[in-house]
């Protein structure tokens, strides 16, 4: 059944077609509905006559298999599919509302807009490369927000699963994007580097914060190769009020050379999230577009450019993992756990120097009064812990673009470690257990709680006799602590 006869009221493997609500280059999409199923449904049919794109087949057949392989809240759940032997479809969850695409039209959006939905965008991101995914055609038309906030990606037509054949890979070795969001290794046709999503959000940042691509929409390959030496201009000459921060989180995701990016969309989400922990560099000082001598020593470092591979998604992301220590100074006797914590994290930091160390401390609040600001001593409590927090810190020794610092505010510490951990894509959280005691016995601890429910490895270490400590990881069960 070609595509082009589909009407209103065809069935098609027991899912009836009530509307079309878009028509793509490759695909169109309908909203189907199903007896019994009450689910928004959509179903994508991939446009198969013969002047069609070819690439829209093999497109089809990467989705098809990439998929029913994922889930979570950030991309549309997967419902069926259909093969070839009557008509290529696939079915999926229909998420109300509109893509990114309709709020670009908006730009330039309040520096606190745009990083908020950029930081939603990044930790959706985050979680694809986690499930061995890297997108590779990241642009406003693909991205939409559930209505609880979490961004969702769409269409896998250009993506590739490291555990699945890279079926677009072996067609050509062409650039496969959309161009004025592909990044410069895509150009030069290279598919295994996750930090191309990344890029793809910078040209997307630039977009919403200045209302102009930072590279323009070129059509062809000799336009897309310009990136490989040609730097945008900064965004804070286009818009002055552009905040600092902003501007250098931009920059870096749009560096050509991907060494020189954010590692990983969780260490790009979180600087979103924390504009304050941004360290800047000559970057967001940029008020112009370089001049000719900068532009043409560029091109001649980009004309043979072949940016540096890596094999497997996962095999970046192993390199650059987000470390967190939760530091506790709420107990008199803690001095033995806290040393005990930071020997763990120094030795986990020795054995990954490309990790980011998160340090946060928990500021416990009463649930019904009103908490002091000052102590007794006439000193600003949170400043105080902020304090602490830093000279805790400073044995290990880290620079700023490696370490940040934050004090929580919370009724419920456990909750509000599992909180940041959740919001911050935290892949390994070392945090120290305190000794036996009835009250223990009874309420049970924060850090059998947190291991008990944290998404990420949990490394707790408890003090014996002396100065040295046991260290347990667990991940995904509870830890006896």
């Amino acid at each position: 059944m070609p595509d082009g006869r589909l009407i209103r009221g065809t069935e098609v493997d027991g899912f009836r077609l009530e509307e079309e609500v878009h028509r793509g280059g490759m695909a169109c999409l309908w909203r189907v509905t199903k007896p019994g199923e009450k689910r928004p449904m959509l179903m994508k049919v991939p446009f198969l006559g013969g002047g069609d794109d070819p690439s829209a087949i093999v497109g089809f057949e990467i989705e098809h298999m990439i998929l029913p392989r994922l889930g979570g809240p950030h991309v549309p759940q997967f419902i069926a599919a259909g093969d070839f032997a009557v008509l290529p479809h696939l079915v999926i969850e229909r998420i109300p509302g509109k893509t990114l695409e309709a709020r670009v039209k908006d730009a330039p959006l309040a520096p606190e807009r745009v990083a908020s939905l950029g930081a939603r965008i990044a930790t959706a991101l985050a979680d694809l490369h986690r499930r061995h995914v890297i997108h590779f055609d990241l642009k406003p038309a693909n991205i939409m927000f559930r209505e609880e906030g979490p961004a969702v990606l769409l269409d896998y037509g250009l993506a590739r699963h490291d555990e699945l054949p890279d079926l677009l890979a072996e067609e050509s070795d062409m650039p496969i994007g959309t161009p004025a969001y592909i990044a410069p290794e895509q150009v030069l046709g290279i598919r295994t580097d996750p930090r191309s999503d990344i890029f793809s959000l910078g040209c997307i940042l630039y977009e919403l914060t200045t209302g102009r691509l930072p590279f323009g929409n070129p059509q062809g390959r000799a336009g897309m190769r310009r990136r490989l030496y040609q730097d945008p201009p900064p965004p804070r000459a286009i818009v002055p009020h552009c905040p600092l921060w902003l501007q250098e989180v931009i920059l870096r995701c749009l560096e050509v050379d991907a060494d020189a990016r954010f590692r990983t969309a969780g260490l790009l989400a979180h600087a979103l999230q924390h504009p304050d922990q941004v360290v800047l560099t000559e970057r967001a000082e940029r008020s112009r577009a370089p001049g000719f001598v900068t532009h043409v020593r560029n091109w001649w470092r980009g004309h043979d450019r072949k940016p540096a591979v890596a094999t497997r998604v996962a095999e970046r992301l192993d390199r650059a993992p987000i470390l967190m220590a939760a530091v506790d100074f709420s107990a008199d006797d803690g001095a033995p756990i806290l040393d005990a914590v930071r020997r763990q994290v120094k030795s986990l930091l020795a054995g990954d120097p490309a990790a980011r160390l998160v340090c946060v401390t928990v500021l416990k609040t009463s649930l019904v009064r009103i908490d002091e600001t000052i102590d007794k001593s006439g000193q600003n409590i949170y400043l105080k812990r902020l304090v602490a927090l830093k000279d805790w810190a400073r044995p290990l020794d880290l620079g700023a673009e490696a370490l940040s610092l934050h004090v929580l505010e919370a009724v419920d510490p456990a909750e509000a470690v599992l909180e940041f951990v959740r919001h911050n894509q935290v892949d390994h959280l070392v945090m120290g257990a305190r000794g036996h005691s009835a009250m223990r016995r009874y309420l049970g601890s924060v850090s059998s709680q947190v291991a008990a429910q944290a998404p990420c490895t949990v490394t707790v270490v408890r003090p014996r006799a002396g100065t040295s400590a046991e260290a347990e990881d667990e991940t995904g069960s509870a830890l006896a602590s």
